[in-house]
């Protein structure tokens, strides 16, 4: 329905946004949000993880934590909460047991996504607690727009920046993914059904705090800015726990 709409709709004339400060998720209800984790390289070296080989580490995010792509965030008292700018994959049709070569026609669109983590709560098990970590309200910014892969010179290769307070922190290409899109849509869709709407979360590059030395996590008064190429940006300010 998305692809039908957009192969017929009128941009002679674009509605103006006079409100984008108000842009909720690309999308709002998405019945099922798949994160993967280490999948880059690099970011697997600094997390002090192994690269996964033959399959992806996956976990989710709980519905609650979306948001849109400009927000305000309350962090965790006594926490340390980190940043990872992601390209994310909306789903556009039902899909079980697809191929790669299927995979970018179930896709509706790419948006940008912050996978914003919570490091201690997400370490204070064995196994990791993962899911719990990053599913604080707010925590899964998206947006700011839902761009479809034929607008992109290359869908496999779109550049992730992120900047704290002005300072950049990461930035890296999804052509360096383990784990391509398409890929990952095939994996998913091998164990269950995708359904449109779903978001799937396609890892971070390296450049989080948890890897830095010393290690710096958000603070209130920060300002994260995240930056897909051909999509936009997310802007989000931290304030304190009330």
């Amino acid at each position: 329905q998305f692809r039908a709409w957009a192969d017929t709709a009128s941009t002679a004339d674009p509605m103006a946004m006079t409100n984008v400060d108000r842009l909720g998720p690309p999308s709002p209800a998405p019945p099922q949000i798949f994160a993967i984790g280490l999948n880059y390289g690099a970011h697997a070296d600094e997390s002090g993880f192994a690269k996964p080989a033959s399959h992806p580490p996956v976990f989710t995010k709980y519905v609650t934590s979306l948001t849109g792509p400009y927000s305000t965030v309350r962090l965790p008292p006594n926490g340390h909460t980190d940043w990872e700018v992601e390209l994310v994959v909306v789903i556009g049709r039902p899909a079980f047991q697809v191929s790669e070569a299927e995979a970018w026609d179930c896709v509706a669109g790419l948006t940008l996504g912050q996978d914003i983590s919570e490091r201690l709560l997400q370490s204070a098990a064995t196994p990791p607690q993962f899911s719990l970590g990053k599913s604080y309200p707010g925590f899964a910014p998206t947006g700011p727009w839902l761009v479809t892969a034929d607008e992109f010179p290359d869908p496999d290769d779109i550049g992730l920046r992120c900047t704290l307070n002005g300072e950049e922190m990461q930035n890296g290409r999804t052509s360096d993914l383990i784990f391509t899109v398409p890929q990952l849509v095939t994996n998913l869709s091998s164990v269950l059904p995708l359904q449109p709407g779903d978001l799937v979360f396609t890892g971070t590059p390296a450049g989080v705090g948890l890897g830095r030395t010393p290690q710096r996590f958000l603070k209130p008064g920060d300002e994260l800015v995240s930056t897909g190429e051909n999509i936009g940006e997310l802007r989000q300010r931290f304030v304190a726990a009330t």
